[in-house]
């Protein structure tokens, strides 16, 4: 676990892996997510939730990122053609759940390089050689099972799929209950195309790098320099962090906001078993009625776990030039546009069940202003 205070939404080790934007015509915000809140604000912010406060709670929560309305282009492949009339149409408010891959990623590592699970990584790229792992096999002395008939060896390519799946579960809770909630409001609603490797991130004025495309997909040295060649080998911008006004909004756990990967690694530690993580610190947040005592039982992360990783993560930053290998830091994939509906609309087109008393009592409302 990386976090004691939740959100309505699970989440894989409690890691709050996914940030929501906001963006409606007026301006662009951030979401907060508890672990990024100063400790001594969350009692407060609690109470808020308890009394029902969701407005105050909601401004206490946001950070503005952007005056007005943030968008991408329209027109394929940043949208899909059938939502092309509809989206970001004046009026409407967009929430948009934006995926670090790299926290997840991290601490799943630090699991599964553990005494108890020893999984062992190859790398299918590099005719399936260890993935900076050599030295930790069981076959060479280590604690890493590296006898595939003993089912603990994987791909990066499974590995990062996996970490990617378990993140986007948890943003698909999130797009639900903004399904939910536009329902009990009376509003209309719809998840939508946000699956680009860049735009929205452009959009949101996220600190970009880039590469060449033949780097960035792997190819080998044959293939990038016929695509070199042929010119075909665009560059591709890909995002790694948020920043406002000189502060850091959302960073993942890798560089350019961590000098390498062992030092990206040594935070997600220190998040943990730090002195101020979840598991020392002994006057943060907690729902344990006996924090102090609780803690003191859970083990630290061994140096072979940590060691293992720091290892995978610099082969796989030194070999492909980012992390995670295969995508960015960051994704995006489903966006959630909510608005007001028009119930003549739907009166002359549809059958009358369609809408709800809600919605109609919503229609009958703004109609009025």
């Amino acid at each position: 676990m990386a976090g004691l205070v939740a959100r309505t939404i699970a989440s894989g080790d409690a890691l709050q892996t996914v940030a929501l934007v906001v963006t409606n015509d007026e301006a662009t915000y951030l979401i907060r997510r508890p672990r990024e809140l100063p400790a001594k604000e969350i009692p407060e912010l609690i109470e808020l939730g308890r009394r029902g406060a969701f407005s105050e709670l909601y401004r206490r929560y946001r950070v503005k990122i952007k005056d007005g309305r943030a968008s991408t282009p329209s027109e394929p492949l940043f949208n899909i053609n059938a939502n092309q009339w509809s989206a970001h149409a004046r009026g409407t408010s967009y929430f948009l759940p934006v995926n670090d891959l790299t926290f997840m990623y991290v601490n799943g590592l630090l699991e599964i390089f553990n005494e108890a699970t020893g999984a062992f990584i190859v790398d299918e790229r590099n005719d399936f050689r260890p993935a900076g792992l050599g030295r930790f096999a069981r076959s060479r002395g280590g604690h890493l099972e590296d006898d595939p008939h003993k089912g603990r060896v994987a791909t990066i390519r499974q590995v990062e799929q996996f970490v990617n799946e378990f993140v986007t579960v948890e943003q698909g809770m999130m797009l639900q209950n903004l399904g939910l909630m536009a329902q009990a409001l009376g509003l209309g609603g719809f998840p939508n195309f946000a699956n680009h490797e860049f735009g929205w991130f452009q959009a949101l004025d996220f600190r970009m790098q880039q590469m060449p495309a033949s780097r960035y997909l792997g190819a080998g040295r044959l293939a990038a320099l016929a695509m070199k060649f042929l010119k075909r080998d665009p560059l591709v911008p890909y995002p790694v962090g948020l920043e406002r006004n000189g502060e850091v909004l959302l960073k993942p756990f890798c560089p350019p906001h961590f000098k390498s990967m062992r030092e990206a690694v040594e935070a997600v530690v220190e998040l943990k078993f730090g002195a101020r993580g979840v598991f020392r610190d002994p006057v943060g947040p907690s729902a344990w009625g006996r924090h102090d005592e609780v803690t003191r039982q859970i083990p630290v992360i061994s140096d072979a776990a940590i060691n293992a990783t720091v290892a995978y993560c610099e082969y796989v930053w030194d070999r492909y030039g980012r992390f995670p290998a295969y995508m960015p830091p960051y994704r995006t994939v489903l966006g959630f546009q909510a608005c007001h509906l028009d119930a003549e609309f739907y009166d002359r087109f549809y059958r009358p069940e369609v809408l709800s008393e809600t919605q109609r009592a919503d229609f009958a409302r703004h109609s009025k202003v």
